[in-house]
């Protein structure tokens, strides 16, 4: 039997599933969990919800028809932010030498600037198949996946990216955004080349977003003209912006967020059509108080901006030598302060985050304890920072908890037809332990038993 992340593993499910018409006998997260629903779909989106009748429903095992068994049928869920042609370095043979000595920032720099000297077409497509593989097992139905293009790889992940986008269309939204790990204004040649091949990347139609590292650049005034130039390529290019930003948590280095807002309000965003803002990391806005929060969500104004935590990578990246650890207060920005925000994997499997896999539930149960949110209403919240609210973080439509008529129907339905009385039976639940078993519909079509 193939295993369950194998690329064959759904092996003509779809052409024996076909099109579902309807989910019966599910629980729904809005609603009391002793109470049961059909949800019917049309042309992929959800076109009623009807109280399950078991005297008057029809054989469950009909074509186009999945019985729920009273299981929990929830919004899919969604990567807002995770590396594809980084992942699963520490686990590739053809990267076993390249093993994690110090654990910090720069030696993972360095481990992947050596492994990104090997990469090639075979061991991109293989580790990246994989990813999406595992994710949609768990649930997802929607990804930012990063691929970087500078001199050293040219346009290697970017066309495996590209060429992964297309397999999974039917399985997964694979948003690909081109990505400039490396300094754009700094280095030998002053960022040049890696400039010319960004501005090559915004010409391609199927690049969903453009993304750069302005922290990575030899000064402040060059990492200012980093954020100015992506910017504006990606406002041009009609491109979605994406930002790993202010990665650090010293106190006496100054953010660069400020000046951020400040230049994309500069290129009249607004006006000129920009798309979705997306800022990953941030870890120096842990240190804002109060007031600064209040002000940073008077700043951003009208501007489509949120911020994706990352805390797996950020807690294992981010400290100071008193051990000083943090990472975005997603809870606290999102009910304090309405700023929009997720918290996404980032990593998989390499020297920047060794831990953790392609759950984005992972980091949502994470959350419990990190943001000590433990209610009902809190777990509620993190779930939909992997789901709805991560959807928006990159501009992608999404489903809501009270699975509206005419949203997508993209779920996941949750445990076996067998669990009995450990049948999660509301979101709550699930954050605080989601289980290993799911089915996950997108469009209305079964994509990972």
């Amino acid at each position: 039997m193939a295993s369950p992340f194998s690329p064959d593993s759904t092996g003509g499910m779809d052409q024996e599933m076909g099109k579902l018409h309807k989910v019966a006998g599910v629980r729904l997260p809005d609603k009391p969990p002793s109470t049961l629903w059909d949800v019917s779909i049309s042309e992929g989106r959800i076109s009623s919800l009807d109280a399950h009748d078991p005297d008057r429903a029809g054989p469950e095992s009909s074509p186009g028809i999945l019985d729920g068994a009273n299981r929990l049928l929830a919004p899919s869920l969604c990567h807002a932010h995770i590396h594809l042609d980084k992942c699963f370095l520490l686990q590739d043979p053809k990267f076993s030498d390249l093993q994690i000595e110090k654990g910090d920032f720069q030696e993972a720099m360095e481990m992947t600037g050596k492994a990104k000297a090997r990469f090639e077409e075979d061991d991109l497509l293989r580790r990246g198949r994989q990813l999406i593989e595992e994710s949609i097992y768990h649930g997802v139905t929607a990804m930012r996946a990063f691929v970087e293009v500078d001199g050293g790889v040219q346009f290697k992940c970017l066309d495996a990216g590209l060429k992964l986008k297309d397999e999974f269309e039917d399985r997964c939204e694979v948003q690909i955004c081109a990505f400039a790990q490396l300094p754009l204004f700094s280095g030998e040649d002053g960022g040049e080349e890696v400039r010319k091949l960004m501005t090559a990347a915004a010409q391609e139609e199927a690049v969903d977003a453009l993304g750069s590292t302005p922290y990575v650049e030899r000064d402040e005034n060059k990492s200012k003209m980093n954020a100015r130039w992506i910017s504006s390529l990606a406002l041009t290019a009609g491109k979605h912006l994406d930002l790993h930003l202010d990665y650090f948590v010293e106190e006496h280095k100054q953010p660069l967020i400020w000046d951020t807002l400040n230049i994309i309000k500069d290129r009249n965003w607004l006006e000129r059509g920009g798309k979705q803002i997306t800022l990953g990391h941030c870890t120096r806005l842990t240190r804002f108080r109060d007031w600064e929060w209040d002000q940073l969500r008077q700043r951003v104004g009208e501007l489509p901006v949120s911020y994706v935590g990352l805390p797996t990578s950020d807690l294992f990246m981010m400290r100071t030598d008193e051990n000083v650890r943090g990472t975005l207060p997603v809870v606290k920005m999102i009910k304090q302060h309405d700023l929009q925000a997720a918290i996404a994997v980032n990593n998989v499997g390499n020297a920047f985050t060794p831990q953790g896999n392609c759950d984005p539930l992972g980091i949502a149960t994470l959350g419990v304890g990190l943001y000590q949110a433990g209610t009902k209403k809190d777990a509620e919240l993190l779930y939909a920072t992997v789901s709805s609210r991560a959807k928006g973080a990159i501009g992608c439509e999404s489903t809501s908890l009270s699975l509206e008529v005419g949203e997508p129907a993209d779920f996941v339905l949750f445990d076996r037809m067998d669990s009995g009385w450990r049948c999660r039976k509301s979101i709550a639940e699930v954050v605080y332990d989601a289980g290993p078993s799911r089915q996950t519909i997108r469009r209305g079509r079964v994509t990972a038993l």
